[in-house]
């Protein structure tokens, strides 16, 4: 008998949680009957009362769910990462808890799983973001494939099935400020791709800010890519070529035209156009710097304050 770990990080969302449960334990029945289920809500430092309805689910279903809660806000893939953690199904899957991944979907995930697949992929063919968030959604997607891992769907996808196996890769791994999703699609486990309507959400607001966003953007192609490092090299290599171009004109200019003026207009350009690459370009350096320094602290991923396993036996 399979066990599905089922794996929801939570933060505020308190509303969500009774609807999100019961969602969840129905889709149960769509299931074979030699599946076992267990969930594992974690509660990402929340600053309302998500813990207290976790308890409750606890208490109402004490036999299927684990509850971990974190001491701090760590972000949703290092909570994924807790969760994994403390998860202990033969296969996984991550899921929102607001649902706007439809649950059913992982019936369909299952079945590729029994046919050897390690990972299976929900892709979301439509967004509910608008304007400048849905061309930034857009922007990313394609910077990530073209630039870092060619291999990964079209589009977003932050609803995934996989094995125990790759589980415990990425929790050994223990990568910062990366995104745990790409992070299976790069081990090169070969994965089916299931494409699927994202749901509106009807419960609550989205904390899923702008800032949080470019962040994961950042994070996500600095992780994968070198293009950006790279990509230095290559324009300061051009401005170099560019200067002693420029350098051998001024030289020739003053030679047939010794009485010229200075041309202090075309001197101030050039010289804060190569003063902005410079700028750009440590802080690109900087962001890479930075992330060395913080994997060579080897600090925890989060820190758990409170686990509250099912009660039964042999979960202990």
């Amino acid at each position: 008998m399979p066990t599905l770990s089922i794996i929801v990080p939570c933060y505020f969302n308190e509303e969500n949680i009774p609807v999100t449960v019961q969602e969840l334990l129905a889709n149960e029945a769509n299931f074979p009957p030699e599946v076992s289920f267990e969930y594992v809500f974690v509660n990402d430092g929340s600053g309302d009362n998500t813990l207290r309805e976790l308890l409750r689910a606890q208490t109402l279903h004490p036999y299927r769910i684990r509850v971990v809660d974190l001491v701090a806000n760590v972000g949703s893939y290092n909570a994924i990462i807790a969760g994994m953690a403390h998860a202990s199904g033969e296969c996984l899957s991550v899921i929102t808890a607001d649902l706007q991944d439809p649950p059913e979907l992982m019936v369909q995930m299952y079945e590729y799983w029994k046919q050897g697949f390690k990972l299976v992929i929900g892709n979301r063919q439509q967004r509910e973001e608008t304007g400048f968030s849905q061309l930034l959604a857009a922007g990313f997607h394609w910077l990530m494939k073209r630039l870092a891992l060619h291999n990964i769907p079209e589009g977003g996808f932050d609803f995934v099935f996989f094995d125990r196996q790759v589980s415990e890769e990425v929790v050994k791994l223990q990568e910062r400020n990366s995104n745990v999703f790409y992070l299976m699609v790069w081990m090169g486990f070969t994965y089916v791709n299931i494409p699927y309507v994202r749901r509106k959400r009807t419960i609550g607001k989205s904390r899923w800010t702008l800032s949080k966003k470019i962040k994961l953007l950042v994070d996500s192609l600095l992780a994968f890519s070198f293009v950006p490092i790279r990509a230095i090299s290559v324009v300061g290599l051009v401005l170099g070529l560019t200067a002693l171009l420029y350098g051998f004109y001024v030289i020739a200019l003053k030679i047939l035209h010794p009485d010229e003026p200075a041309g202090w207009t075309t001197l101030m350009v050039v010289l804060l156009f190569v003063s902005a690459f410079q700028m750009v370009a440590l802080g690109v350096i900087g962001e890479y710097v930075w992330r060395g320094l913080d994997a060579a602290r080897n600090r925890p991923l989060y820190m758990v304050k409170s686990f509250y396993a099912p009660k039964m036996a042999n979960y202990l």
